[in-house]
């Protein structure tokens, strides 16, 4: 993917944090606090500008008592399996 182009799961997976913070009433500086972070990183996170890795993606999961699933339900599916496939090359 280009640089500069945010990459479509990382935008999708980003919204579901940022709707199930909602969702549960929490700031963007309570998320932070809770994973030790600045709100701005969380903020990038929702955006999709910062890609959210694997242990990341597993505590904002128990933050936000939501299984790692839920964060992917509703992504495009041609891109899933195109970032599957890159990650498994």
């Amino acid at each position: 993917m280009p640089r500069g182009v945010l990459n479509p799961i990382d935008k999708h997976v980003g919204s579901r944090l940022r709707m199930r913070r909602l969702m549960l009433d929490m700031s963007q500086t309570d998320v932070a606090a809770a994973l030790g972070l600045t709100f701005q990183q969380v903020q990038k996170y929702e955006k999709g500008t910062n890609r959210i890795g694997a242990s990341r993606l597993q505590h904002l999961s128990q933050v936000l008592q939501v299984p790692i699933p839920f964060f992917f339900e509703g992504a495009p599916a041609r891109n899933v399996s195109m970032t599957l496939k890159h990650l498994l090359s």
